[in-house]
C-alpha cells in the first residue's frame, strides 16, 4: 500500500487551545507508529516568527507565530492574523508537496484555508464544537455573520466528522443536508488511569445520623476552559449547598481562560477560599495525579463537543455528575450521572447521594474506567486513516 502524502490544520496545538488541540497531539502520536502516513501539520505558536519541528520521522509541524495574548482565549483578532499569515504557508506547502488531501480541525477559522484551494486538494473536516453554531453566547453575532460562510465550508468538505452524536445534532439543526459522520474523542490509557486503592473509605459511611464534619474530606474536581458555556457558577453554588449543610467536601476548579479573575473573585465573595480552589491552567503532565488525587469529577457545561475532561477522569477511575450536554450520551452509563436541571439544589443532590451510597460510588469508579477503554486513541485513529484511504482513492 502506497504511502499517503496528508496535510493537517489546526489553529489550535499545545499549549494553545483546549481540547481539540490535545486531542489532535494524540492523534498524532498514534500516527507515529505507522509507515503509511508522511503528515505536514501546520498550526499557530503564541510569539511572532515561523517555525518548523521535526515532531517524528513521518510528521512535521510547522508553527505561525502570533501576538497572542492569552494561551487559551482567542481575541478576534488573532484568529484574524492566524488566517491571514497562514495563508501564505499553507499555498507554499501546497505547491511545494503532492498532497492526497487535508484534513482540518475545526471548520473555522482552519478549514477556510483548504476551501479557498478545494479545486485543487480533497479536504475534510472534523467539527469540535465551538466551530458549530450553538448556544455561545460569546460568539452568537459570529456564528449569525459567518453562517453562510460556514454552510459554503462544510458543502465543499468530502467528509464532515463530529466528536460526538450530540455535536453532529447541533451541525445538522444549523444545516440539515449535510453529511455528518461521528468519531468520537479518544484517551491515553496509560497515561490516565486509577489508583488501586480508590473505594468508598474516603467518603465516610452512609449512616444518616453521622456528623458529616468527621468525615475525610470529600473532593470534587472540574476541568475545563474557563469559559461562560461550562457555568462554573452553579458548581460553586452546589458546592456552597452543601458546605452550610455541614458537609466536608472540597472543589477544585482547573483550568486556563477569561473568567479566572471572575471565579477568584465570587468564590471569594462568598467566603469560600478554603472550601474551593480555582487553581488555572495546570500543565497537562501533571493533570493525571490531579485526577487520582479526587473522588468525583463534576460538570455544569451546556455546550461541549465531546468532554476531553470527562474521558480523562473516567479512564482515572472518577465517577462523573455532570448537567446535560452533547457527547454524555457515548460517556455516561452506569458510570456517571447526568443531571437533567441544571441548577445547583439539583447537582448538590445527587453530589450527597453518590457520597452516601458506597456500594453505588465503588460500582461506578470501576464502570468509569471500563467505559474509558472503549475511547483509546489507537482505535480513533485508525477510524480516521479509514477515511484518509477512502478519499485518496477516490480522488486518484
Amino acid at each position: 500500500m502506497s504511502k499517503l502524502n496528508l496535510l493537517m490544520l489546526n489553529y489550535e496545538f499545545p499549549p494553545i487551545g483546549g481540547g481539540a488541540g490535545k486531542a489532535h497531539l494524540c492523534q498524532l502520536k498514534e500516527y507515529t507508529k505507522t509507515n503509511e502516513l508522511k503528515i505536514d501539520m501546520l498550526t499557530a505558536a503564541p510569539k511572532p516568527g515561523f517555525t518548523k519541528e521535526q515532531f517524528s520521522d513521518n510528521i512535521t509541524i510547522y508553527k505561525v507565530g502570533l501576538h497572542k495574548k492569552k494561551l487559551h482565549f482567542w481575541r478576534k483578532i488573532e484568529v484574524l492574523e492566524w488566517l491571514f499569515k497562514a495563508r501564505h504557508h499553507y499555498r507554499r506547502l501546497l505547491r511545494e508537496n503532492n498532497y492526497d488531501l487535508a484534513h482540518a480541525f475545526f471548520g473555522f477559522p482552519t478549514a477556510y484555508l483548504c476551501f479557498r484551494t478545494a479545486n485543487k486538494l480533497p479536504y475534510i473536516i472534523s467539527l469540535r464544537g465551538s466551530d458549530v453554531p450553538g448556544k455561545h453566547a460569546r460568539l452568537k453575532l459570529d456564528y449569525k455573520i459567518l453562517g453562510p460562510v460556514f454552510k459554503a465550508i462544510w458543502k465543499k468538505a468530502s467528509v464532515l466528522i463530529a466528536c460526538s452524536q450530540g455535536l453532529k445534532d447541533r451541525a445538522l439543526q444549523f444545516m440539515p443536508s449535510a453529511a455528518i459522520e461521528v468519531i468520537t474523542n479518544g484517551i491515553d490509557l496509560n497515561m490516565f488511569h486509577g489508583v488501586p486503592e480508590r473505594d468508598s473509605s474516603r467518603l465516610g459511611k452512609s449512616r444518616p445520623a453521622q456528623n458529616h464534619k468527621s468525615r475525610q474530606k470529600l473532593k470534587l474536581l472540574t476541568v475545563g476552559r474557563l469559559s461562560v458555556t461550562k457555568r462554573f457558577e452553579i458548581l460553586i453554588d452546589a458546592v456552597e449547598i452543601l458546605h452550610k449543610a455541614g458537609r466536608n467536601l472540597h472543589l477544585t476548579i482547573a483550568g486556563g481562560g477569561a473568567m479566572l479573575n471572575g471565579l477568584k473573585q465570587i468564590v471569594s465573595q462568598k467566603n469560600l477560599t478554603d472550601i474551593i480552589d480555582v487553581k488555572g491552567r495546570i500543565d497537562f503532565d501533571l493533570m493525571p495525579d490531579l485526577y487520582r488525587q479526587n473522588d468525583i469529577f463534576v460538570s455544569a457545561s451546556m455546550q461541549e463537543g465531546m468532554s476531553n475532561a470527562m474521558l480523562e477522569a473516567m479512564a482515572s477511575g472518577l465517577p462523573i455528575i455532570t448537567t446535560r450536554c452533547e457527547g454524555v450520551d457515548e460517556l455516561i452509563a452506569d458510570n456517571g450521572i447526568v443531571v437533567e436541571q441544571a441548577a445547583p439544589e439539583a447537582i448538590a443532590d445527587e453530589i450527597k447521594k453518590l457520597a452516601d451510597d458506597k456500594t453505588g460510588y465503588e460500582l461506578m469508579c470501576k464502570a468509569a474506567r471500563k467505559k474509558a477503554e472503549q475511547f483509546g486513541w489507537a482505535h480513533i485513529a485508525e477510524q480516521y486513516l479509514r477515511y484518509y484511504r477512502n478519499i485518496a482513492d477516490r480522488y486518484s
